[in-house]
């Protein structure tokens, strides 16, 4: 918690005056019951109405006032919360975006949205209940004990007895609630990131009818959270009773040592009736304590988890070198070799191969051989763990992650578009992209058809996730968001599996006629696709079994053999097939 307190910087006002004008508050409160007291003794005692209706008019000053200060206190108090808030998001989103693949793989999707969202919503409620009631309610408690020690210290002597003893029971629950509600918050990620991947992977649950088992998937996971959760909420339910207990029994102690003193003449009714309020008021303040201490508990929970994703350290540094880069459109691989974290074996085993500006790099194999590791890496979303990725003569990890990606353009295998509009979505290619620019982009990617289509071209709208257009639709509109950047470097990561034949050879065509052709690296399934490259590498459980010409590869390397005969046999008979028809 304490390496967030920085983000409080630029509010110490707020810090200061929230507390302050709460302690004024209270302050005006303490002085209810002395008032009270010769509204009793004096007043009544006397009959003299007019000191009475004085007495009153000072109360409701004292109100009025303690409210005034309240709503002060309020507004900076939440000024500060808010504020804080705001800016730890900030820097937590800034730094999720600087995690590499690695990172963000082992910290988890489901994990970093609750802490973005939930644990920062506890730790805002956390502040501003903080600076509102934490100096306040323990002034309250000690000014009560204090106030009852002018009016009499012999009855007084209940206060010093119950306070200690109230404050135990308090920082006890406080002290054991605390790790549970972390455990509270993890189950919380457990339950999000059920319901995230069923929300994700509907299509696929309803198509193999796994509806009900999956709801008893979510039910176990929720039944958990809701066990562990009532478990912690009844134990930070003692809270009230026990205290309740405690500061009855101290009341009740009052009035029969108040009242044995008054027989006395030790003390007045007005003072008896006074240090019943006072310890009315403990009772009061420690209620709110008591919710105070348990919302301050889980707010220290989840700023510990917040504080755990911050700490994770950016696995790679960025060079300070932006533009070094020599041979544009260069690329090599010299023994590259890749084992993500937690895996029991490397991804990609002593890769090695070149190409040089302008030329098509076809990569094939099967699924799981590493094909898409192995583009990762060009833009250096993983590191290789041994070897060297040059790009332009220039190892990636001597380049700025900013300037090396502004040079590559890449089209995932799963294609991902923005809510917003076509244009909008184009533009992540290039901020500047001229009207002109798109267009050409679209044309390229065989996209500016069914877009002149559209009745508002290029300012339709794009639902989340492109919902509103088909798989080939969104597939040429990725494409096209990548070739407005007119990359050095284009990836086409299985990025027209949605393509007919037809069409993706128009693509791959267009892709060869661009102005400064881009080296392309094309990853695929289809032997097809990547007949045509001037380079080919074959890929089998991660090693490059085959580097060579599509000729070379069908005399060389069995694995490359395989994958074409099966592919051009299987056309080959559906052909003779619509021909015997």
């Amino acid at each position: 918690m304490k390496k967030l307190l920085c983000y409080m910087k630029g509010f110490r006002r707020e810090c200061v005056i929230s507390p302050a004008f709460k302690l004024l508050e209270a302050s005006f409160e303490l002085l209810v019951p002395l008032v009270m007291a010769a509204v009793i003794d004096i007043g009544i005692k006397n009959g003299d109405k007019p000191y009475i209706i004085r007495m009153c008019l000072l109360m409701v000053a004292l109100g009025v006032t303690g409210l005034c200060c309240t709503l002060v206190a309020q507004y900076f108090a939440a000024k500060a919360a808010v504020g804080f808030s705001s800016r730890l998001r900030h820097a937590l989103f800034s730094h999720i975006q600087k995690l590499s693949y690695s990172e963000l793989d082992r910290a988890g999707t489901a994990t970093l949205i609750t802490r973005m969202t939930s644990d920062i919503n506890q730790v805002q409620n956390g502040v501003n209940l903080t600076l509102r009631l934490l100096l306040r309610s323990p002034f309250v408690v000690f000014g009560a004990m204090i106030m009852a020690f002018t009016i009499d210290w012999k009855a007084a002597l209940v206060f010093a007895v119950v306070i200690p003893l109230l404050f135990l029971v308090v920082f006890w629950i406080m002290l054991w609630t605390m790790p549970r509600y972390k455990r509270v918050q993890a189950g919380l990620d457990r339950v999000l990131g059920v319901a995230r991947e069923n929300l994700t992977g509907v299509r696929v649950i309803r198509a193999f009818g796994k509806e009900q088992a999956e709801i008893q998937r979510f039910e176990e996971e929720n039944e958990s959270l809701t066990r562990l959760q009532t478990f912690v909420g009844k134990i930070s339910a003692l809270m009230n009773p026990l205290t309740y207990i405690l500061i009855n029994l101290a009341t009740m102690a009052v009035i029969w040592v108040g009242g044995l003193r008054a027989d006395t003449g030790a003390v007045s009714q007005g003072q008896v009736v006074a240090l019943v309020n006072y310890m009315a008021q403990i009772l009061v303040e420690l209620i709110k304590l008591a919710n105070l201490i348990i919302n301050i508990a889980k707010a220290l929970a989840c700023a510990n988890r917040v504080e755990a994703v911050l700490e994770l350290p950016v696995g790679m540094e960025a060079s300070l070198k932006k533009e070094i880069g020599k041979q544009p459109g260069a690329l090599a691989f010299e023994n590259v070799s890749l084992a993500y974290q937690g895996a029991g074996a490397e991804s990609l085993s002593h890769i090695s191969f070149s190409a040089e500006p302008g030329q098509v790099v076809g990569i094939i194999g099967g699924t799981g051989s590493g094909k898409t590791s192995l583009v990762n890496l060009i833009p250096r979303f993983y590191d290789c763990t041994s070897g060297k990725v040059l790009v332009s003569g220039t190892n990636v990890k001597d380049w700025d992650p900013e300037a090396l990606r502004s040079k590559v353009g890449v089209v995932p295998q799963k294609a991902t578009l923005f809510s917003g509009t076509i244009r909008e979505n184009l533009l992540w290619g290039k901020e500047d992209a001229s009207e002109e620019e798109l267009w050409q982009a679209l044309e390229t990617a065989q996209a500016k058809e069914f877009v002149e289509q559209k009745e508002r071209g290029l300012d339709e709208p794009v639902a989340q996730g492109g919902r509103n257009f088909s798989g080939g639709q969104r597939q040429r509109l990725t494409i096209a968001r990548a070739l407005v950047r007119k990359p050095d470097f284009l990836i086409l990561d299985d990025s027209a599996s949605a393509l007919d034949y037809a069409t993706d050879l128009k693509l791959r065509t267009a892709i060869a006629k661009m102005q400064g052709s881009p080296t392309v690296l094309l990853v695929s399934q289809r032997a097809a696709s990547v007949r045509q490259a001037d380079v080919i590498v074959v890929l089998d459980d991660g090693e490059a079994v085959g580097v060579g010409t599509h000729d070379e590869l069908l005399e060389s390397c069995e694995v490359y053999r395989e994958i074409y005969e099966s592919q051009f046999r299987r056309e080959e008979r559906g052909q003779s097939h619509e021909q015997a028809k």
